[in-house]
């Protein structure tokens, strides 16, 4: 029959990408993508309550591009594409030297170090993080094995068993952005140390934060 209307009263217009309904899946990787987000220093804790509470509640895929729409990691994300997988588990063997994971490095699930000299570096400043916790575990002989945290990255050392040398927990400087990962460590060290640390400020990061200068007494 000819003008006859579809359901939605448009004829046979095909709906925009914006007015596509969105999917369980759709606002759990959006709400995701904030929570990393917030966890990089680019959301406030006020703005990502804020943003996860409208992606929650999004209908559309134009409702929830609008909250990440100024956000550097969201294109294609709300189009379907899968987020990536990481992989169950690796094993980081250091006998000499030094090995390093940084830049945007797929964060697993489980690591297991085996450190018998030298040094193993984990940095999580620009890593992609896919799920809330990771497990690490360590059998050190010796040496130095670092983890590089950021606002939103938490560990927890406790479960490591210590005969001679250290294990050092900084947090990072920002206290009040919600915990995207949190990092749990568990094994044995016969020597050596483990840290965690936010990265090494600049002189102008460390500028600003600077005290304040005593006030002058009255004369």
């Amino acid at each position: 029959m000819t003008g006859e209307m579809s359901p939605m009263g448009r004829g046979d217009e095909v709906a925009s990408p914006d007015d596509v309904r969105a999917s369980h899946e759709d606002r759990d990787r959006v709400v995701e993508l904030l929570r990393v987000a917030a966890g990089d220093g680019r959301l406030t804790a006020d703005e990502l309550d804020e943003r996860l509470e409208k992606a929650l509640t999004a209908r559309t895929h134009g409702e929830l591009r609008v909250l990440t729409r100024d956000l550097p990691a969201a294109r294609d994300l709300i189009a379907g594409a899968s987020a990536p997988q990481p992989r169950e588990s690796v094993r980081i063997d250091c006998h000499s030297g030094s090995t390093k994971r940084d830049g945007r490095w797929l964060v697993p699930q489980r690591i297991h170090v085996h450190l018998s000299s030298g040094s193993v570096t984990l940095d999580f400043t620009e890593a992609v993080i896919t799920q809330p916790s990771l497990q690490i575990e360590v059998d050190m002989r010796s040496g130095m094995l670092t983890l590089v945290t950021k606002p939103g990255v938490m560990v927890d050392a406790d479960d490591v068993a210590v005969r001679s040398g250290s294990v050092k927990v900084r947090a990072p400087w920002d206290r009040d952005i919600p915990t995207t990962l949190r990092i749990h460590v568990s094994g044995k060290v016969a020597s050596g140390s483990i840290s965690a640390r936010p990265p090494r400020r600049t002189f102008w990061q460390w500028l600003r934060r600077r005290p304040r200068p005593y006030a002058l007494a009255p004369p």
